[in-house]
């Protein structure tokens, strides 16, 4: 089926407005005002990670041939450009919702002030924190003495202009990074008369810049704040006499001095000054450079404290137990006796963590086998595994060096399992490990009975507060035989096995997809009842987007629920009519990935750690398993029901990126993350 340009959304853009969805939590007045002000954060720290990433790599398609990026659908240079005029827009937007949020603080008698506000009381105990926390970790550079390549990327700096009054000749110009990583952004100052105050860690250093610099005799000091970020995309060498963790870190030197994408500044610099840093970190024109206000490095203010009332927060929802585990002596026998769903964050992620234990110190457990892909800083996953191997079980973990921006953290955490006695496999070269593993293997009488979990988010306490996730605990035969033959590929490569249950990729998840679409289109000409839902965080495939497209043209129904990019265009007469899709931002990242066919009335559950994207399909070994067990089918169908029926969080996917919110009886306000929440409660009560 042909399908043009003009039915396929450009992915870039499609990211550009899932970020504009994470500004609308920040401007919703339902959302709790210190949410608000994270929420600008998660907005920042969203962009900074898209320009390192997306935006590099389509400035490095500039000035390629067409054929070598193999995108008939992507302009690069077009594209670019249109990033540059939609990040322009939300620039404003942000600042308009920012200066919202400082408005409704001081309302609530919580101030937000600068140097220039500063009391003679509060001036002395800045001035008295700058002396003992701030000044040991400032490290000026003359930025005629600087160089590009050590200045570090993500990081904020001041750009100071020093002067002596009456003097122009004398002046010269400094850097000063703003140790964020040493100290918090932002300084509580004391309470005045039941009013509260917060000062920014830069506004300290602009209060105390005298202090550091009048013994060279200057007298006048301006701070303009600079941030730059750079090509995060790494070249790894292919030079066979090194291991894979050396070429790794290699890359993760070369990172530190890749090439600028995107230079930020205050816009109140001087001229002459933002000439100067221009060519000094070998900024050109081509490059993105955005003027901006007083403050950048937003993502600092994911952590801004709440020095206020609990009920400018979100209500805590901490994690419930789990109706089945919770009575169960034995968590490997619960699963012996019947499949188990654990749903993150609404269910407690200890549960994995015992299990761990358990299997840890189980006598008649021999191995245990995991896939790590992002690991916590603390973690209790790893320091359990640790204790398997301490415990003389043979642990393997794949643990997958290549996942982005956390490859320095998976290098050590692969030292510090090898040092206790875990097998570590690091890496396929060609492809990252996506999938989302557990095997355990115990000696029942005179034969390996084998227990396994298949997820579709990380093994991670961090993440699993905040990401929804789903894991499958189970020992059907043939499934933790086919996850078996998953940990013998990663050893083994090139030697694909078959597999039974599991739609496993690079091997043949594309093509298993698109067989039950086949069967779906098949069913929709036969007049029988067709349909299917999809849950994926994105969806850029073409091969399955032209799918989807056929499908809906031969009467399939087909609802999407995408929390990011989606390069397919719904609701398109004749083409796409019969496709509706929505998109769900709240304050849990919706995470899952979850696929039901109705494949003539008996229905097929999918759990996968895999969305539906080229790199997924073609790049990385993905899992996607099966749900056999009824009640669990029901589970999976209420809860992708409740998000179908979201008017509060959900908002329409179409061509136009307009972002509307679903329309629904204004009477019934339905939150899906907070009926989510009630759903599982209720099952434990």
């Amino acid at each position: 089926m042909a399908v043009s340009k003009s039915n396929i959304i450009n992915r870039e853009i499609s990211w550009l407005h899932f970020n504009e969805r994470v500004l609308q939590e920040a401007a919703d007045p339902a959302t709790p005002l210190i949410n608000r002000m994270k929420f600008l954060g998660i907005y920042s720290n969203n962009l900074d990670e898209f320009f390192r990433v997306r935006v590099a790599t389509v400035t490095r398609m500039i000035g390629m041939e067409k054929n070598v990026f193999h995108d008939k659908y992507l302009n690069p240079r077009k594209t670019l450009r249109e990033i540059n005029r939609i990040t322009k827009d939300q620039q404003k937007e942000f600042q308009r919702i920012y200066n919202s949020v400082i408005h409704e603080l001081a309302e609530k008698n919580i101030f937000v002030i600068n140097d220039r506000e500063l009391t003679a009381d509060q001036s002395q105990f800045v001035e008295k924190y700058f002396r003992e926390h701030v000044r040991p970790n400032l490290f000026p550079i003359i930025l005629s003495n600087l160089k590009a390549a050590s200045l570090h990327d993500h990081s904020l700096y001041l750009a100071v202009v020093l002067q002596v009054k009456g003097k122009p000749s004398l002046e010269k110009y400094a850097l000063i990074e703003v140790p964020v990583n040493t100290l918090s952004r932002f300084l509580i100052l004391p309470s005045e008369n039941d009013q509260h105050f917060i000062i920014l860690l830069d506004d300290v250093i602009r209060h105390c810049l005298n202090e550091i610099f009048s013994v060279f005799g200057f007298n006048s000091y301006k701070a303009y704040a600079v941030k730059f970020t750079r090509d995060a995309e790494m070249d790894i060498d292919n030079d066979v006499s090194k291991s894979f963790i050396e070429l790794m870190t290699e890359g993760l030197k070369q990172r530190e001095i890749a090439p600028p994408v995107r230079f930020v500044y205050d816009r109140h610099m001087p001229e002459r000054l933002l000439k100067q840093l221009l060519a000094k970190l070998n900024i050109s024109q081509g490059d993105t450079i955005a003027s901006g206000g007083r403050y950048h490095n937003f993502k600092d203010f994911v952590k801004f404290p709440n020095i206020g009332s609990p009920v400018m927060e979100f209500n805590p929802l901490p994690p419930l137990e789990h109706p089945g585990l919770r009575v169960t002596k034995s968590i490997l026998a619960g699963i012996k006796e019947k499949d188990y769903l654990l749903h993150y964050p609404y269910q407690s992620f200890h549960y994995l963590i015992d299990l761990l234990r358990e299997a840890s110190l189980d006598p008649l457990v021999r191995g245990i086998k995991m896939t790590l892909y992002r690991v916590a800083s603390n973690s209790n996953v790893v320091n359990a595994l640790i204790n398997a191997a301490r415990n003389g079980k043979e642990v393997t973990v794949f643990l997958e060096v290549q996942a982005r921006f956390d490859e320095e953290a998976n290098i050590y955490w692969a030292g510090k399992m090898q040092q206790e006695g875990v097998r570590v496999i690091q890496s396929i070269p060609g492809y990252k490990v996506h999938a989302k593993l557990l095997l355990i293997r115990r000696r029942e009488g005179i034969k390996n009975v084998y227990y396994a979990g298949v997820g579709t988010g990380n093994f991670n306490e961090t993440t699993a507060r905040v990401y929804t996730d789903v894991s499958i605990f189970t020992a059907d035969k043939e499934i933790v035989a086919d996850v078996n033959s998953v940990f013998h590929l990663f050893e083994s490569i090139y030697n694909a096995p078959k597999f039974s249950k599991l739609i496993v990729a690079p091997f043949h998840m594309r093509n298993q997809f698109i067989k039950l679409l086949n069967n779906e289109i098949r069913n929709a000409k036969a007049g029988t009842d067709a349909w299917m839902i999809l849950k994926v965080n994105n969806l850029t495939d073409i091969k399955i987007v032209k799918k989807l497209y056929e499908a809906s043209i031969a009467g399939v129904k087909i609802k999407l629920i995408v929390r990011g990019i989606c390069v397919l265009q719904p609701g398109v007469p004749k083409l796409s009519e019969n496709i509706e899709a929505i998109t769900i931002v709240g304050r849990f990242l919706e995470h899952s990935r979850i696929m039901v066919f109705a494949n003539a009335g008996n229905e097929l559950f999918y759990l996968s750690s895999a969305d539906w994207m080229e790199r997924n399909f073609d790049n990385r070994i993905e899992v996607a398993c099966p749900i056999f067990d009824r009640d669990l089918q029901r589970e999976l169908m209420t809860l992708l029901q409740i998000q179908l029926r979201d008017n509060t969080k959900a908002r329409t996917i179409s061509a136009t990126h307009s972002n509307q919110y679903v329309k629904g009886n204004p009477n019934l306000k339905i939150n899906s993350q907070v009926e989510t929440y009630k759903f599982f409660k209720d099952k434990v009560l």
